[in-house]
């Protein structure tokens, strides 16, 4: 009867992980996109509603901002995923073997540092706006904790990401930078 080292459960549960967050991440790509088609069939009735109709508009132009923001935060870590981030490799390329791999989880790991730093000011920011009823100052003037919320949930899907990321590095299933060895 052959024995699984004990490393390939570990392994076997972290392709798991690795394969839910990248579900995750890949449902926030389609959400984004769903949303930037939003904007812009809002922008488009906004157009026809002003200048063919002669009307005022009242929620559509607040409306596209924030769904482009949400947008933007939402698609961070299906970007991040396809890797399609704007990177400069000079160094990493330089770079071979273990060097390259301490300097990937080292990326990484300030990453996830930094981007926890800013979702916890997100955070901070949503929850006093739940807390005080702030209300955008337009003549719509829809709650601020709708919009506001893109952030903290933006960066904490992003850190989750790069911590499949680094799961992945780490257990082999990727390498540093996505660069092979030569």
């Amino acid at each position: 009867m052959a024995t699984q080292a004990p490393a390939a459960g570990w392994r076997r549960g972290s392709d798991a992980v690795i394969r839910g967050i990248g579900w995750i991440s890949t449902v926030c790509g389609w959400v984004a996109a769903s949303m930037i088609l939003a904007s812009v069939l809002i922008t488009c009735q906004m157009i026809f509603v002003r200048f063919v109709l002669r009307q005022s508009t009242i929620w559509q132009t607040e409306t596209v901002i924030y769904l482009m923001v949400a947008a933007t935060m939402l698609g961070l870590p299906y970007v991040q995923k396809l890797r399609g981030h704007v990177n400069v490799d000079l160094v990493p390329m330089a770079l071979r073997g273990t060097p390259r791999k301490v300097l990937a989880v080292l990326v990484l790991l300030s990453g996830i540092g930094v981007l926890g730093l800013i979702g916890w000011y997100g955070y901070e920011n949503w929850q006093v706006a739940f807390d005080r009823g702030w209300r955008s100052s337009s003549v719509w003037g829809p709650p601020l904790w709708i919009p506001y919320a893109a952030l903290p949930v933006g960066f904490g899907l992003m850190i989750l990401q790069l911590f499949a990321d680094l799961l992945a590095l780490l257990t082999g299933r990727d390498t540093a930078f996505g660069l092979e060895d030569d």
